[in-house]
């Protein structure tokens, strides 16, 4: 559904000022929850006159930061939306392999109370990474957010995904609590900040992904404008952006998407054939293949230099639309539903390659590595040049702990986007 902006003229005193502060339009949250959240933070403060108290507010950073910690929606839980971090799973593979090779940089914001910034470290070591291999930013207006993040210690409130084995594996229970294991911790950073200030952007490098999920659709749209140029300019060149479901429209020109549409996650749209784009072959293969795909593979797609393909792509058909519906089964949760409107699309005519990778995600994501392996395996028999069934296999080979199997796929797929760069 396309992204309608709110209107976003204040009614109350506190909406101007909460609009000039953090960009935030009411009507996103409510014009009686801002009410509410001047209300109790005066009964705090002791103070009865709401004048006096919006008065206060343009002198009292506390006071300020106090209302802005009231009035931010920060409710999040790890591994929410399971495809994305599937989809950074692959991303991180397919990076090249060297001693001499810097850190994944990774920005998450918001970040709540840590759920996402720690779902992408565990991610990353779930993929066999090294703790030393990526780096985390984790920044968020809130400073109550901020301190609960680095307490990483959690309620069962903070685990909707049903994988209890990922909370086995990274989680110590003390009394009621979850309590984060330490090499989870260590590589992520947190930081109180503001994405709209001039100097969210100082002194920071690059990123190779940014998380940046269900932020946009709260701000106004000068405030979203201002920070899609702030992404911009802090995501690599051939960088992965993170958006949330309602976010993506908002992102258009030089935007294309870097995934399927349950995933929302965006790159840079190619640059023309003649230029030389720095290294973003997998992730620009996973679009094309992940996403909508072309009904057949003629004789000209396969001589088709990659970037170029990716720049006109092919109108959506029949078994793209299709997929893209399993795609919105697969977001919503109901993974049963989606495995099945996969297999109907198999038995309604000739083997896919895209179908049985789409159900070789779907089987990762709910933790069968046994049938998730048997459909990639299917993949590559139906298309041999599938680089990303060939990462993603490289991952279930990393998750079973048989690293010299997994190196030998992150090879043959490097064997693979290096053919397809030269054809």
């Amino acid at each position: 559904m396309p992204f309608t902006p709110l209107s976003t003229v204040p009614t109350h005193p506190a909406e101007a000022l909460l609009r000039q502060w953090i960009g935030l339009d009411a009507r996103s949250v409510g014009s009686t929850a801002i009410a509410r959240a001047v209300q109790l933070r005066m009964t705090d403060c002791g103070e009865t006159a709401e004048a006096r108290y919006i008065a206060r507010l343009t002198s009292d950073t506390a006071e300020k930061n106090r209302l802005i910690d009231a009035v931010v929606v920060s409710e999040s839980w790890f591994f929410r939306d399971p495809a994305v971090f599937d989809f950074l799973q692959v991303f991180a593979a397919a990076r090249p392999q060297s001693p001499g090779q810097p850190p994944l940089r990774i920005l998450s914001v918001p970040c709540a109370a840590g759920e996402e910034p720690y779902s992408i470290a565990i991610a990353l070591l779930e993929a066999g990474l090294s703790v030393e291999a990526f780096r985390i930013d984790a920044v968020d207006v809130s400073h109550v957010n901020v301190a609960r993040a680095a307490a990483a210690t959690y309620s069962d409130n903070a685990f909707h995904s049903g994988n209890l084995s990922l909370r086995q594996r990274w989680f110590r229970t003390t009394g009621t609590a979850a309590v984060l294991d330490e090499a989870v911790r260590r590589p992520v950073h947190f930081a109180q900040g503001n994405l709209l200030d001039e100097s969210f952007v100082a002194a920071r490098e690059p990123y190779d992904v940014i998380f940046c999920r269900n932020l946009l659709i709260y701000f106004t749209d000068e405030a979203r404008g201002r920070a899609e140029q702030t992404l911009d300019r802090l995501l690599t060149p051939d960088g992965l952006l993170v958006l949330g479901a309602a976010e993506p429209p908002s992102f258009k020109d030089r935007w294309v998407p870097a995934a399927n549409h349950a995933v929302f996650t965006l790159r840079r749209r190619p640059q023309p054939k003649h230029v030389r784009e720095p290294f973003v072959a997998p992730a620009a293969a996973m679009q094309t293949r992940f996403a909508a795909v072309s009904q057949s593979h003629s004789a000209r797609d396969e001589a088709t230099p990659l970037a170029s393909s990716v720049v006109a792509q092919p109108q959506p058909t029949s078994i793209a639309v299709e997929l893209r519906a399993v795609g919105e089964l697969a977001h919503r949760g109901d993974h049963a539903a989606a495995l099945a409107a996969c297999v109907q699309l198999q038995q309604a005519g000739e083997p896919r390659p895209e179908v049985f990778f789409m159900m070789g995600m779907l089987h990762q994501a709910t933790g069968d590595l046994r049938q998730a392996e048997a459909c990639l395996q299917k993949t590559l028999y139906l298309d041999a040049n599938h680089d990303e069934a060939v990462l993603a296999l490289a991952l279930i080979a990393t998750k079973q702990g048989d690293s010299r199997r997994a190196e030998q796929y992150r090879q043959t797929a490097a064997r693979i986007t290096a053919r397809k760069g030269t054809s």
